[in-house]
């Protein structure tokens, strides 16, 4: 493992004394390497001349500093290079001898046209992990497609049972192929990092947006597709009902799922619905009804307040939850009982992050610092190299 430098953020998370080359922009790429970095990875991002391009979609303090890329790249190192020179490559190719990880969001032929394949990167360091961010596979037929996240909704299913709930296509309101795919290069990341602990040996990592959204999708909606032959269509009715949506009550709304057995018995004993019949015992009996069953429970729940369904299923111990709003999470008290914001002081002023998920007992996670301008760490990394 590469050693840090002096200036890798001084906590010992689980990463501590990893190196990372990202050469990824966007999401995708930035978030799994976010992750890194807040594990305690040195994570040094490589940037063109003009800079990833998340820099400038949304409000900032400072203008290059937007908030979606101020979050998913706090903690990292911005070093610019011009990688169409010889010079910048000179300087990538030192780098990458210092490094245990090297992750790019490049097409494949992008990438090996500037001399930066996992041939030539393995060549410089022959234990290195190299993770590929595509949005296709290389290895398919889709391999030169561009990708982003609405069009990787498009082609994995997402509009289609979003189609089937609300009865016309639609995109989920957040960049969900983004983060899931960012998910799945950090854990893919992570794996090859184990298996190079306990082999000594490097490899070659591929992650798809488009393979991981199918397979994300298909994990209920494979349904009964599954089978071969198909017993039924590829999608999970409960999960795309049309009348599966926050309940409206007689003052607003409120989500509830009375699903298993016991909820249900708990749910129609204390209020007793008229429209409650014996073939709906079990769990497997109104999965055949589900469509009836959530229609009635619509009906149902427009009966009482949003309160009064809170505290009645609370005392039931079914779940239930009141809708809040996005800006509600900052001043969640859950989430700050258990220190999920870390507020932190910047060149550009104070910022509030969304801190780290998980919790670990021997080697906690932290937000790893601020977010860079654009190169500002360049002359002191490429001095390290020499």
């Amino acid at each position: 493992m590469a050693a840090a430098s002096a200036h890798t953020p001084a906590h010992t998370g689980p990463l501590s004394g990893i190196r990372v080359v990202d050469l990824t922009s966007m999401v995708f790429g930035p978030y799994a390497t976010q992750i890194m970095a807040d594990m305690g990875a040195d994570v040094i991002k490589v940037e063109q001349p003009a800079g990833d391009d998340t820099r400038y979609i949304n409000a900032g303090q400072e203008h290059g500093l937007g908030g979606i890329f101020v979050n998913v790249n706090r903690g990292k190192k911005s070093v610019v290079l011009d990688l169409r020179s010889d010079e910048g490559k000179a300087a990538l190719r030192k780098l990458i001898a210092t490094a245990d990880v090297f992750i790019h969001s490049m097409r494949g032929k992008a990438i090996a046209r500037l001399g930066f394949d996992y041939a030539a990167v393995s060549a410089i360091r022959p234990d290195i992990v190299y993770t590929n961010c595509y949005g296709f596979s290389r290895r398919g037929p889709y391999a030169d497609k561009p990708a982003y996240d609405d069009t990787i909704q498009a082609e994995c299913g997402i509009p289609h049972v979003q189609q089937l709930m609300n009865g016309e296509p639609g995109f989920v309101a957040t960049i969900m192929a983004d983060k899931v795919a960012g998910l799945t290069a950090l854990y893919a990341t992570t794996m090859a990092l184990f298996h190079r602990q306990r082999t000594g040996e490097g490899q070659e990592v591929e992650v798809g947006m488009f393979e991981t959204m199918a397979s994300f999708m298909l994990v209920e909606h494979a349904g009964g597709k599954l089978f071969d032959p198909p017993i039924g269509p590829a999608h999970y009715p409960r999960a795309a009902n049309k009348h599966r949506r926050p309940y409206r009550t007689k003052d607003g709304y409120v989500a509830a799922l009375i699903y298993n057995d016991r909820h249900w018995n708990a749910f129609t004993q204390a209020v007793q619905p008229e429209w409650v019949t014996p073939d709906m015992a079990t769990l497997a009996s109104r999965a055949g009804q589900i469509e009836h069953i959530y229609q009635r429970l619509g009906e149902t729940f427009l009966t009482r307040t949003t309160a009064e369904w809170l505290d009645l299923l609370g005392a039931l111990n079914v779940p239930a939850a009141p809708l809040r709003t996005t800006d509600e999470l900052f001043d969640d008290p859950h989430l700050e009982a258990v220190g999920f914001f870390e507020d932190m002081e910047t060149p550009q002023g104070k910022v509030r992050f969304p801190g780290v998920p998980t919790w670990f007992s021997k080697t906690p996670g932290k937000v790893a610092g601020p977010t860079p301008q654009l190169g500002r760490d360049t002359d002191e990394v490429l001095a390290s190299l020499d």
